[in-house]
């Protein structure tokens, strides 16, 4: 199978057997896990013990060989399998006399390469950035340029794409100031760094979702850890919608509209997102008709709902629809000081998470625990996955009504239900929105100077990624608070936001600064983001997003239906763009 490498084992040792147990490179302080008796070898009719297994090649395993009698351990190996490979490991003395025992392992058939796939999409990819790159080129020819426009007339579209809102403009329509500020001169123009930030993110998603051509690296972390491209996904997300609501909130009270008014807006986009992600995308159906018996409560569209709630209705209560200058002390610090009660409450909010995690009793658990249960730990504490976090949940919706198949099943092999979009975990995603919140505040209250708005991205991203370091010790496993998506932790949340104002950073300069990349094609999924996402989830399972396979068990196969169905998607969000079609709740 895909993943998976075939070996064979050879004991020449007399009785009374062997037992192979193995423990895979991923799965921290975890226990030995039985692969297989190896009978001994017949003497009389000099014939060896053979066994063979299935052996996981995603991650290097530890194989340990000891006495069926468990009376003392022959061998360890460490080694990491390559797929579809064939090996032998031979188990013999190499002396009567010392009664030395040898593990040898001999490689029969060679392994194949399951990269290849990824180079050869990677160079088809590139190949069409060439055709499209040409394609711009000859835009500059002004016979083309004025046969392509006058065939497509693209005017109304971005008159309607100036006109959304989330985005800060260049021009304050409604300024009736006769002297207006320097961002208030030239045409209105729309922020293209956030769609395209926001639609990089939503097409790996997409990706990723759609199953990442089954590599193991474009999928979750199966507890504390490495930052996949999936670990990154949904944070960044979280952090784009916080940096969306400073720049709609202002451009909406910039307009006329009242306080009442928006915050009836923003109920209601709660709502909806909510009630899309309990109805619409809910994973429970694969469970069987939906029915609040299995209905899963908690998902990423309600966090998102219930997140944007809370961030937004924090920001319309302290924002000002002047966003000029700071008279008070201190005004390279005006995109912060005036809003000190938003960081209290923030603090607050993370002060509770901090006391529940650390200090809330679980029971037949450690106090503090934030460990994947099941072999994990040694298998001491088999029921405590996500420690007060799982608890929490199953406490409060009850087990059904959670995700019954948490990504530390695999490696930890937990049996406890656990969901990664749980209660306590909404509290650090409204800590990262907040913190997308503050880019968004920057790119209002330095409007005109990018200077000013890259150097703060830069100085954020720092002081975030000293705060993770010191919270995880620069270890993967042994820091104070690791970094874990399941959990939402608040390193992971740092983390995650250092990433996203340093690429933030990149693609203000690329885009909107420097204007060297139009931010397409991520440009267009990012300015119909629900509809795209909805309608990947919803449409998963339908041709041309899925067929029936010649060989299941294929990365290319699974690689070229998931990049397919990726690509499709962004060319209709480019054929929504076109056709000035925005889904907007």
């Amino acid at each position: 199978r895909m993943d998976q490498a075939l070996l064979l084992i050879r004991n020449e040792l007399p009785a009374p057997g062997l037992n192979l147990t193995a423990r895979s490179g991923s799965c921290h302080q975890c226990l030995y896990q039985f692969l297989a008796f190896v009978p001994p070898s017949n003497e009389s009719l000099r014939k060896p013990g053979t066994a063979s297994v299935m052996v996981d090649t995603q991650h290097p395993l530890t194989l340990l060989l000891n006495s069926s009698m468990g009376d003392r351990d022959l061998c360890k190996i460490q080694y990491h399998f390559g797929e579809f490979g064939n090996y032998s490991l031979v188990v013999k003395t190499l002396t009567t006399s010392t009664q030395t025992v040898s593990c040898d392992l001999i490689i029969n058939e060679g392994p194949i390469s399951s990269y290849l796939p990824i180079l050869f999409a990677f160079l088809v990819y590139m190949g069409i950035l060439v055709i499209l790159s040409a394609g711009r080129l000859l835009m500059k020819i002004d016979p083309v340029r004025n046969w392509v426009y006058k065939k497509l007339n693209p005017r109304a579209t971005d008159r309607m794409i100036n006109s959304e809102l989330g985005s800060p403009n260049t021009t304050d329509s409604v300024n009736c100031d006769p002297t207006p500020q320097s961002w208030s001169t030239g045409s209105q123009r729309r922020l293209r760094s956030l769609d395209t930030f926001r639609g990089l993110s939503l097409v790996i998603m997409v990706f990723v979702n759609y199953g990442g051509g089954k590599y193991w690296f474009f999928k979750h972390e199966s507890w504390n850890g490495k930052l996949h491209f999936p670990s990154a996904l949904f944070s960044r997300f979280v952090f784009i919608m916080g940096t969306s609501i400073a720049l709609a909130l202002g451009s909406m009270l910039r307009w006329g509209s009242s306080k009442w008014k928006v915050l009836r807006k923003i109920l209601w986009r709660s709502f909806v997102l909510i009630l899309l992600g309990i109805i619409v995308v809910n994973p429970n159906y694969c469970l069987g008709p939906l029915s609040w018996d299995n209905l899963r409560i908690p998902g990423v569209l309600q966090r998102l709902g219930f997140t944007y709630l809370v961030v937004a209705a924090l920001e319309l209560l302290f924002t000002r629809a002047d966003s000029g200058t700071w008279e008070g002390q201190f005004p390279a610090l005006q995109d912060i000081l005036p809003y000190w009660p938003q960081w209290i409450f923030i603090l607050v909010l993370e002060t509770i998470w901090l006391c529940l995690t650390f200090l809330l009793p679980v029971p037949d658990c450690p106090r503090g625990y934030l460990g994947p249960g099941g072999i994990g730990d040694f298998g001491k504490y088999p029921n405590c996955t996500g420690g007060a976090a799982g608890y929490i949940d199953r406490l409060l919706l009850g087990e059904k009504h959670m995700y019954q198949h948490p990504s530390s099943g695999v490696t930890y092999q937990s049996t406890m239900p656990y969901d990664p979009e749980g209660i306590l975990g909404t509290i650090n995603s409204i800590v990262m929105a907040f913190l997308g919140l503050q880019a968004g505040k920057i790119t209002l209250f330095y409007k005109d100077q990018p200077k000013q708005i890259m150097s703060r991205f830069i100085i954020w991203g720092i002081v975030m990624g000293i705060i993770s370091a010191i919270l995880t010790k620069c270890s993967k496993e042994e820091g104070f608070i690791p970094i874990n998506k399941n959990l939402w932790s608040i390193s992971y949340v740092t983390t995650m936001s250092c990433f996203a104002f340093i690429l933030l950073l990149l693609i203000y300069y690329l885009v909107d600064v420097k204007k060297w990349w139009s931010g397409a094609p991520f440009l267009y999924p990012g300015m119909n983001s629900i509809l795209v996402y909805i309608g990947h989830q919803v449409f998963a399972n339908y041709f041309p997003f899925k067929w029936k396979m010649q060989d299941s068990q294929s990365h290319a196969e699974h690689l070229t239906q998931n990049l397919t169905a990726t690509t499709l998607w962004v060319i209709i969000s480019y054929i929504l763009y076109r056709r000035r079609i925005f889904w907007k709740i």
